[in-house]
């Protein structure tokens, strides 16, 4: 099974023209630093969580640097969902100077 990898700058503009960012990290690094507007399932919660997973926008699965985002986009494709990777996770977005934020919506880090 062959996951389409993409890079944060890639990533956040497709966000931007609409796309929809999946969160799969565990709760001390989501509450730690997550990008703005991502929505939030673990990896472990997401057999019984992935149909709250909108299917009408490109979907982007994102962890701390890539390795459980592609588990999940994997498990999403064997339920007929098509989702991306995002490319060295939360580290590269943060390393690409994109927004962090955390739960208080001040600047966030990633751990």
């Amino acid at each position: 099974m062959s996951i389409e990898e993409i890079s944060a700058e890639d990533a956040a503009r497709e966000i931007e023209a609409g796309g929809f960012l999946l969160d799969v990290r565990n709760d001390d690094e989501w509450e730690a630093g997550r990008a703005p507007g991502a929505e939030y399932i673990t990896l472990q919660q997401l057999p019984e969580r992935y149909s709250e997973i909108s299917t009408d926008a490109t979907i982007i699965v994102v962890c701390r640097a890539g390795g459980r985002s592609l588990k999940a986009s994997e498990f999403l494709a064997t339920q007929g969902i098509v989702a991306k990777n995002l490319s060295g996770g939360m580290q590269a977005w943060a390393a690409a100077g994109l927004a962090v934020i955390d739960s208080q919506g001040a600047t966030g880090t990633v751990i």
